[in-house]
């Protein structure tokens, strides 16, 4: 019998495994460019779409009352106070944001939060020179001009101000959480009765006097807007109706409680009326929610005119308050 030979099954060689990444995107330039733009596009999508919206938070609570109020202290500044950690702390600051965050593409937030830090600030400058003082002529509370002078910082300071130096530097929220203290530590005193709270007639006149002029600063810049004629949709519009919006809630707040500290002097003055008329214009101004903030031709377009209303509301609060301070003044 012949020699046979086993037979030697040769198995084809396996191709050389490829990386995961070039498994992904493909040896192809054009298949893998345009698989790298869909996965960058749902990215930013996800990142600076959803997240960002839902980071995007505008906290107009109008039944908002303080956490943790001094109890003997003035209403106003448990406010004021309640109000700057509320939106540090809790809801977190926005304004100064860098471009990598998921909230850079929302301004909403930031513009309302704005508007309440300015409110605020100005309200507790006329607590330094008028409430806070023995008829504007004592000394100037320490707490009070602590305060103040931080709530004038720059809202949009981050960890790094190139501007200023190449160090790290401490951000705006970290200004306003001081400032808040500073606001505690004086309604502390009042409580003690350590601290001045003049709750006069005409510091009153002179802090919704204070309170109208900012109103019609922003109501001014709503007329200078609609008679520039921009498109029905543009971001300068979204930007002046949250600014305004966060203004007129935290006025809103402030005047609310202010209301009771004062409630003397609006009683023997009679002005329960157009005290409430005041605050009704300011909770309507705070209180609208429109999905895409329009910028109509006005009352003969068919297109809604957001700034048109809001500053139709934030109007009739300064003629309200204006009528406070000159009823007061003519009760003198």
């Amino acid at each position: 019998m012949a020699n046979t030979l086993p037979s030697i099954v040769t198995q084809p060689a396996r191709p050389p495994r490829r990386p995961l990444w070039r498994r992904l995107l493909s040896d192809k330039p054009k298949v893998a460019l345009r698989r790298i733009a869909i996965v960058a596009a749902a990215f930013c999508i996800m990142f600076y779409g959803v997240i960002g919206s839902l980071l995007n938070n505008v906290d107009a609570d109008i039944t908002f009352m303080p956490p943790q109020p001094v109890t003997g202290g003035s209403h106003a500044v448990n406010m004021a106070e309640a109000l700057i950690l509320r939106e540090v702390t809790d809801n977190r600051w926005a304004p100064n944001d860098p471009p990598f965050f998921p909230t850079a593409m929302h301004d909403n937030m930031a513009n309302f939060q704005r508007g309440m830090i300015r409110a605020i600030g100005r309200f507790t400058l006329q607590l330094e020179s008028q409430v806070g003082r023995l008829r504007g002529s004592s000394a100037i509370d320490e707490d009070l001009k602590r305060a103040a002078g931080l709530l004038q910082f720059p809202t949009d300071v981050w960890l790094f101000d190139f501007n200023q130096s190449l160090l790290p530097v401490q951000p705006a929220e970290v200004q306003y959480e001081a400032a808040a203290r500073a606001l505690r530590n004086y309604n502390l005193r009042i409580a003690s009765n350590t601290a001045v709270f003049e709750a006069r007639a005409d510091a009153l006149a002179l802090t919704v006097e204070q309170m109208a002029s900012e109103l019609s600063a922003r109501a001014a810049l709503i007329d200078s807007h609609i008679s520039a004629g921009y498109f029905v949709v543009n971001r300068t519009s979204d930007d002046i109706f949250y600014a305004n919006k966060g203004m007129a809630y935290a006025t809103y707040l402030l005047l609310r409680e202010l209301g009771h500290d004062f409630d003397q002097v609006i009683q023997s003055q009679r002005l329960s009326r157009v005290w409430g008329q005041a605050l009704e214009s300011l909770r309507h101004a705070a209180e609208q929610r429109p999905a895409i903030v329009l910028n109509g031709a006005g009352v003969n377009s068919l297109i809604a005119n957001h700034l048109h209303i809001q500053g139709f509301y934030m109007k009739r609060a300064i003629l309200q308050l204006d009528e406070v301070a000159r009823v007061i003044r003519a009760g003198r």
